[in-house]
């Protein structure tokens, strides 16, 4: 008798309407390949733009989303060595996280640290190798530099913070309600504005002694892009991380010049492919994760034929943390 699982489904481009809780066949790891049976998976704004095809590579219908998630071991391929059946472990798998099941590459699996349940495991892989990738390895950042991070209290913006002051830098938080202020400096940031404040770029320039942020970390886009650039300081770099508007952001470059400053952009696919960058993040955040000393911040949980809910509590910007989904 075939084996199956419960998956959500997509057969077309669309929003949360798009969704399906089906049954499809359970699968089975090949060579080098892991079989995970999914306890938690945490919901990106990407996998939201994923689903609704505008995501940076083409979704091929029909698909089973979901990028990151938790859970344990039950069979490995051949050629799979440092794991074993009944491991916990966390993945990124690129899709297929919204299922009961998800066969993943072995080197897309991390271990779990004893300490950490299965939903704030799924919450660290996007945000937290995002984060660094970000603030390390392109935008080198230096101790003592400031960092504004946009969408603070988001899944993206919590590990921000949280690797940022790792690194010793010194943070600036928007967010878009006192309380999702207080949970901001709960996690180390040393300002923490509203960003729906009036003047918001003097509020930054005074927050950073007159100089602006030397890093801005940029989700939103659109028509905000060019305010994000008036918070630079001389030789800022500001990193596209995101366009949580979905709209069309302007910029004219020759505005660069007169403050030597840079523009670039951030996307955590291409790194995972390459073996010495996440070695060297993975040597970095790991240490971190099993002390405590960062913490993946869960927020809403959701079951996983409930997966249309959760892609509108996302969309409504009321989410503080990873929203997670549970088999």
């Amino acid at each position: 008798m075939l084996c199956t699982m419960k998956a959500i489904q997509v057969q077309r481009a669309g929003g949360p309407e798009v969704l399906e809780l089906t049954n499809l066949p359970k699968p089975s790891p090949g060579a080098g390949q892991v079989l995970i049976r999914v306890e938690a998976a945490g919901l990106n704004f990407a996998d939201i733009l994923y689903v609704a095809g505008e995501y940076l590579v083409r979704t091929r219908y029909p698909t089973v989303p979901g990028m990151e998630f938790a859970g344990v071991v039950e069979a490995m391929g051949d050629g799979v060595e440092g794991l074993y059946i009944g491991q916990r472990v966390a993945a990124l798998g690129g899709s297929g996280a919204f299922a009961e099941y998800a066969v993943v590459q072995a080197r897309s699996v991390l271990p779990v640290p004893t300490p950490m349940s299965a939903a704030e495991a799924a919450a660290f892989p996007v945000s937290y190798f995002t984060a660094y990738f970000a603030l390390q390895t392109q935008a080198q950042a230096k101790p003592g530099e400031w960092v504004l991070v946009q969408a603070a209290a988001g899944a993206l913006g919590t590990a921000s913070i949280q690797i940022a002051a790792a690194l010793g830098l010194r943070v600036v938080a928007l967010a878009s309600s006192e309380e999702k202020l207080a949970l901001c400096r709960s996690l180390g940031a040393d300002v923490a504005l509203l960003n729906t404040q009036d003047n918001l770029v003097d509020a930054v320039r005074q927050a950073t002694e007159g100089r602006g942020v030397d890093i801005l970390m940029e989700v939103v886009g659109g028509a905000g892009f060019a305010q994000s650039l008036k918070m630079l300081a001389y030789r800022g770099r500001l990193l596209v991380i995101g366009s949580a508007s979905r709209e069309m952001a302007q910029m004219y470059p020759v505005s660069l010049m007169k403050g030597n400053q840079s523009v670039m952009g951030v996307w955590l696919t291409p790194f995972l492919s390459d073996p010495a960058e996440m070695q060297a993040a993975t040597s970095f955040l790991m240490p971190l994760l099993t002390s405590g000393r960062v913490r993946p911040v869960v927020g809403e949980r959701f079951k996983l034929e409930q997966a249309a809910e959760a892609f509108r509590f996302v969309l409504s910007r009321k989410n503080t943390g990873k929203v997670i989904l549970e088999p």
